[in-house]
Parts: structure tokens; sequence; C-alpha cells
């Protein structure tokens, strides 16, 4: 197992590594001038070299990525081209905020997903049916437009939730619960809707199967086969459904934080992306592609944890 678990290391190195160098290149070979972004368009040509120079990017591109790389080894991930600060801060200001919405949509989607799946495998009939068309929905429904349906329906028509803004929860955990209540549901459903269709699918194959039968005939009673054995061995496709959500989630949530103003990092990625702040950029892909690999990792490693033959492959 340990020699599997640094396999999975290493391979998630190599891609970390691949992932952000491709980044880079595409970030640095297209997009807007640093100079003339910082400047304004009114800038002379001779004002945007020197600020060009001053930050380094009239050098070969060979020689910024490697840099660049070694200041990544150090715990340096540059300054925002545009205020100047450490990117590292930008980064640690929005990220807690972008985390509380990740954090609490994975808890519904996981409880949501397992709760349905449950009902749609040991209902059948109309429950099934009901519980797939829940499924349908989430994946037609993309999660910026279901963010603006609630925002208009509960925020502005109704005025049951706050229309914009984040407060923290350190100011108030009851404001930061109820204000983060539409911004979870509108990342949650895509989320919930392919988790509790592997879920359902893997606990109806398992209940169907031979030894549960087998187990059922023993008179132990439908409950216990199914939180006792049924659900344990349905939980692998589950959880690779869970980790695969939570990263498209994760970019999801980007555009949902824009339409509520939420301070985290989709708004930061969106005014990057606007203002051509290269360094802050990069700063994201190196945190999001960290994310999604241990978010992997950790998927793995619960994989082994259920299932033994995991273990050996």
């Amino acid at each position: 197992m340990s020699l599997l678990l640094l396999k999975r290391a290493v391979s998630a190195i190599f891609l970390f590594i691949a992932v952000t160098t491709l980044a880079f290149f595409l970030t640095n070979l297209g997009g807007t001038d640093p100079g003339r972004s910082i400047l304004g368009p009114q800038a002379t040509p001779e004002a945007v070299d020197a600020t060009n120079r001053t930050l380094g990017v009239d050098r070969p591109l060979l020689v910024q990525y490697v840099d660049w790389a070694g200041d990544v080894l150090h715990g340096d991930l540059g300054r925002s081209y545009l205020n100047n600060r450490p990117v590292s801060g930008e980064l640690a200001t929005h990220l807690p905020v972008s985390m509380s919405l990740m954090g609490l949509s994975l808890l519904v989607v996981a409880a949501a997903s397992l709760a349905l799946a449950v009902l749609a495998a040991t209902g059948r009939g109309r429950a099934d049916r009901a519980v797939q068309l829940i499924s349908l929905a989430g994946h037609a429904i993309p999660g910026y437009l279901l963010a603006l349906l609630l925002l208009t329906l509960f925020a502005v028509h109704w005025h049951i939730f706050p229309v914009l803004g984040y407060t923290p929860m350190s100011t108030s955990p009851g404001q930061w619960l109820w204000g983060m209540v539409l911004p979870v549901l509108a990342v949650s459903l895509s989320g919930i809707s392919g988790a509790l269709l592997q879920g359902r699918g893997a606990l109806l194959d398992v209940l169907d199967a031979d030894y549960m039968r087998t187990l059922r005939s023993r008179g132990i009673s439908s409950r216990s086969v199914l939180w006792r054995h049924a659900l344990r061995n349905a939980a692998p496709p589950w959880l690779t459904a869970m980790s695969l959500g939570a990263v498209a989630m994760l970019g999801g949530s980007f555009m949902v934080e824009k339409v509520f103003a939420i301070p985290g990092l989709g708004t930061l990625a969106v005014n990057s992306t606007i203002s051509g702040d290269r360094p802050v950029l990069m700063g994201l892909v190196v945190l999001t592609s960290g994310l999604v690999i241990l978010v992997n990792l950790l998927t793995d490693l619960a994989q082994m944890w259920l299932t033994p033959k995991a273990r050996t492959q």
C-alpha cells in the first residue's frame, strides 16, 4: 500500500508540473501587454517598454519560466502587476471565502446525493423516477443560470435572502450562513446530479447481488444489509463521482461568485483575466491545480480504505 501511495504521489507531482508549465506558456504567449495594461492606452510606447523591462517580461519566455518556477519552489508566487501586492497575499485573502462556499456545497452534495441514491435504490417506482428527474434537471441547468434564477426570485423579488455581498463568519456566523444559502444551492445542483446517479446505479447492483440475497436469507434485516454492507460496497463509484463533481464545482463556483458578488477566487480570477494580471492568474493555476490533485489523492485513499482490492492495484 505504501508503494502504491508513493506512485500516486509521484504521478501527482508530474501532473502538477505539466499543468502549471502548460498554463504558464499559454498565459504568456498571448493576451494583453502587461505594460499597456498598467499604464493605460494613453501611455507612450517608450513608457510601456520601460515598464515591461521593469517587470521582466521583455526577456525570452523560457528564461521567464525558469525564474518563475524557481520562485514557486521557494514559495514566492510573484507580485501583482496592478497593485504590486504579493500574489500569495491576494490568494490568502480570497481563498477562505471560496473554501467556505465549496465546503458547504460538498456537504450538501454528499448528504443529498447519498439520501436520494438510497431512496431511489430502495423505493424504486415513483421515487426512482422522481430522483432521475432531479438528476436530469441538475445536468440541464447551468450553475450560473440557476444562480441568476435564485437571485431574482428569492432575493430581488421575495426579499428572503440578501441580494449581493458576503458577510464573513467572524463578523456574524448567522448572517454568513444565511447569505451562503443561494450560492450553495446554485453550486450544488450539478454535483448532486452526478453523484446520486452513480450512487443509485452502484447501490442497485450491490443490492441485487447474490451475496446480498444470502445475507437476507440468513435473517439479517434489510436495514442492516443496506447500512452495514451495501453502502460500503457501493461507495467507490459514488466517491469517484464526488471527486469529479468537486472539480467541476470548483470551476462552476467561479461564475456563481461573480453573480452573487462574493469576493472569492472566482471574482479574483475574472478581474485578473480582464486586466491581464499574469502573476495572479498563474497563482490561481498553481492553487487550483494543487487543490484538484489533493482531492484526487484523498479519493484514492478513501477507495483503498473501503476496497481492499484497490490497495493491490
